[in-house]
C-alpha cells in the first residue's frame, strides 16, 4: 500500500467515522454471539464470488476446521462498503483492511472495535512479522490492529525494450545518467528500425492521488537523487520530500527528459490504466515502476507475438545519482490487513481460536491454498514452481477465479512476486526464468540501500482535516514547474503556501508521534 492511501483523506469522511464508531464499538446484544464452528469475514474479490461449496472453500474449511461465511466484496466498492461496515451493529469477526489507516477504521480501532496484536501474534508461528519494517510501518497509530498481508518492501524497478537495447548495442543502466543517455538514444537513433523519428524514451503518467508521495515514477527518481521517501529526518527535523535541495536536483532532471521530448508529450495527462500502451505499441522505452510490471509486459507482448515476446522486456534496478551514492525508493512491505473484531470475538480465548485459524491460512499448506489452489488437482509443482494443469476445462477454471480473484486476498504471507510460503508460477521461456531470478537479486541489492518513510506509523490529524486541500498545492505545482508553467521561486513561494496553510503544524504532528514511537 502507498503512502498516499493513507494520506488521501476527507475531513468529512471523518466526522461521519466519529459520529458512528459508538455503534460499531458497542458489542451489544445485536451484535451476537461468535459462532464457535463458523468464521464470518469480508473480503475484497476481483472476479466472481466463489461458490460456499466450491473446491477452494472445501478445502480451506477442511484445513481451518471451521465453516467459513464469507461476504465477498467487489474491489471498486471496498472501501466504502468498510465505511458502511464500521458504522453499522454488526461487524464480522474478521476483516480485510484495506486502508488501515483511513479515518473510519482508525477511530474505530480506537474507541476498541478491534483487537490490537501488537503484542500477541509472536506465539503464532505463521503470523509473526516476515519483516521489523514493514511490521512498523502498517502500524496505526504506533499499533498493530490487524495481521499485514505482506508485499515486497522493495520492488521499484526499470522496464526497458530489450530489443530497442540491443539494436542500439546500449548497456543496462547503472547510473541516473546512463538512463539519461538510453533515453535520448531512444529517441534520436531509430531503435525500431522503421526510418523514422517516432519514438521517445521514459514514459511518464499523470499518477492518481492527492498526495504528494504516491510511489510514483517521480517520487522513485527523487529519492535516488537523495530526497526523503515522503518525509524524513535531517538535522533532528523532520523535513518533506519536496523541501530539501536534492529535490530540486530531481526536479531538474526530470525535467531534461520533459523539455528535450525524451518523454509522452502527454506526461502531465496520461492516465495510468494506459500506461502499457506506448510500450506495447513502440512508441516508448522505459517504465520505471513496481518490478511485477514486467511479467504483465511479458504477458501483453504474448498475446501479440508468442514467438517473438520473450526479446522484448528487460528490468533494472534503482540507479545511482551522478556522484555514484545510491538511493532505493522502497514500498511499505505490506498490503492492508486482516483484523480481528471485539463485537462477537469478545474474551482472549476466542481470539486465540481465530488467530489459530489464521495461522493456519498464513502456514506452508494454506498459503499454497490460497495461492497455487490444490495440487494434482489444478497445479503441479516442476523445480520449485506450480505448473497449471488441464487450465483449459471448465472446472480448473473455477478454481483459479476461486484463488486468483478471490481467496488470494486472504494470503498473508504470500503475494504477486512475494512467493513466500507459496509457490511462485512457472513461465515459460528463458528470458522469463532470468527476469525472475534478476527480480529477487535486485530487491534484496537495492533494499540495502532503501529510504524508509519514518513517518508511515503515525497519522496527523491536521493531515487528515486539510489534506484534500493542502496536497494539491504541492503535487500541482511540481507538474507546473515541470511544465514550464511557473519557475522554481514560484513553486518555491507554493510550498511556503502549503506550511503557512496546515504544513507546519503536520510536521510537527508527525514529529511528536514518531518520536513518542522512538522511531526518530
Amino acid at each position: 500500500m502507498s503512502a498516499s492511501r493513507r494520506r488521501r483523506l476527507l475531513a468529512g469522511v471523518l466526522t461521519l467515522a466519529v459520529a458512528l464508531t459508538a455503534t460499531a464499538c458497542s458489542g451489544g446484544s445485536e451484535g451476537g454471539e461468535a459462532d464457535a464452528n463458523t468464521l464470518t469475514m469480508m473480503v475484497p474479490l476481483f472476479g466472481t464470488a466463489p461458490d460456499p461449496k466450491g473446491e477452494i472453500q472445501q478445502a480451506v474449511e477442511k484445513l481451518i476446521g471451521k465453516k467459513l461465511n464469507i461476504t465477498w466484496v467487489p474491489n471498486a466498492d471496498y472501501n466504502e462498503k468498510t465505511n458502511v461496515t464500521l458504522a453499522s451493529s454488526s461487524l464480522p469477526d474478521v476483516m480485510v483492511i484495506q486502508d488501515n489507516k483511513g479515518p473510519s477504521f482508525v477511530k474505530s480501532a480506537e474507541a476498541g472495535a478491534f483487537w490490537d496484536l501488537t503484542d500477541k501474534l509472536d506465539k503464532y508461528p505463521n503470523l509473526k512479522a516476515k519483516s521489523e519494517q514493514a511490521f512498523i510501518n502498517s502500524k496505526t497509530n504506533g499499533k498493530n490492529y490487524g495481521v499485514y498481508r505482506v508485499r515486497p518492501l522493495l520492488r521499484s524497478a526499470i522496464m526497458i525494450r530489450r530489443d530497442w537495447l540491443e539494436k542500439l548495442n546500449l548497456k543496462m543502466p547503472e547510473t541516473t545518467d546512463d538512463l539519461y543517455e538510453i533515453a535520448k538514444a531512444f529517441t534520436e537513433k531509430d531503435p525500431d528500425g522503421n526510418g523514422k523519428k517516432d519514438t521517445y524514451g521514459l514514459i511518464l503518467p499523470k499518477w492518481p492521488g492527492v498526495n504528494f508521495s504516491a510511489s510514483s515514477p517521480y517520487n522513485v527518481m527523487d529519492v535516488w537523487f537523495g530526497t526523503p521517501n515522503n518525509y524524513g529526518m535531517r538535522d533532528g527535523k523532520l523535513v518533506p520530500e519536496f523541501d530539501v535541495p536534492e529535490f530540486w536536483e530531481a526536479q531538474k532532471y526530470i525535467k531534461r527528459f520533459i523539455d528535450e521530448g525524451l518523454t509522452n508529450p502527454d506526461w502531465a495527462t496520461l492516465d495510468t490504466a494506459k500506461w502499457d500502451d506506448p510500450f506495447i505499441q513502440g512508441k516508448g522505452g522505459i517504465t520505471i515502476d513496481v518490478n511485477v510490471r514486467a511479467g504483465a509486459l511479458f504477458d501483453k507482448f504474448k498475446e501479440l507475438d508468442a514467438k517473438t515476446y520473450d526479446q522484448k522486456v528487460t528490468m533494472a534496478g534503482n540507479l545511482s545519482r551522478p556522484d555514484g551514492k545510491k538511493f532505493s525508493y522502497p514500498f511499505t512491505g505490506y498490503n492492508g490487513i486482516v483484523a480481528v473484531s471485539k463485537q462477537k470475538i469478545r474474551t482472549e480465548q476466542q481470539l486465540d481460536e481465530v488467530l489459530k485459524v489464521l495461522d493456519k491460512l498464513a502456514s506452508k499448506e494454506g498459503a499454497i491454498l490460497v495461492n497455487n489452489g490444490i495440487e494434482g488437482r489444478n497445479f503441479k509443482v516442476e523445480n520449485g514452481f506450480a505448473v497449471k494443469l488441464n487450465d483449459q476445462d471448465p472446472a480448473m477454471k473455477v478454481i483459479a477465479n476461486d484463488v486468483e480473484k478471490a481467496f488470494i486476498q486472504l494470503g498473508m504471507t504470500s503475494s504477486v512476486g512475494v512467493a513466500g510460503e507459496a509457490y511462485e508460477w512457472a513461465r515459460p521461456s528463458e528470458a522469463e526464468k532470468e527476469w525472475i531470478k534478476r527480480r529477487d537479486e535486485l530487491m534484496e541489492l537495492d533494499l540495502q540501500t532503501a529510504v524508509h518513510d519514518p513517518s508511515l506509523p503515525v497519522i496527523a490529524v491536521t493531515q487528515v482535516e486539510k489534506g484534500a486541500t493542502l496536497n494539491p498545492i504541492v503535487t500541482d505545482g511540481r507538474i507546473k514547474y515541470l511544465a514550464g508553467e511557473i519557475t522554481e521561486e514560484q513553486y518555491k513561494a507554493e510550498i511556503k503556501r502549503w506550511y503557512d496553510s496546515g504544513g507546519t503544524q503536520i510536521l510537527s504532528e508527525l514529529q511528536a508521534g514518531i518520536a513518542k514511537l522512538g522511531l526518530n
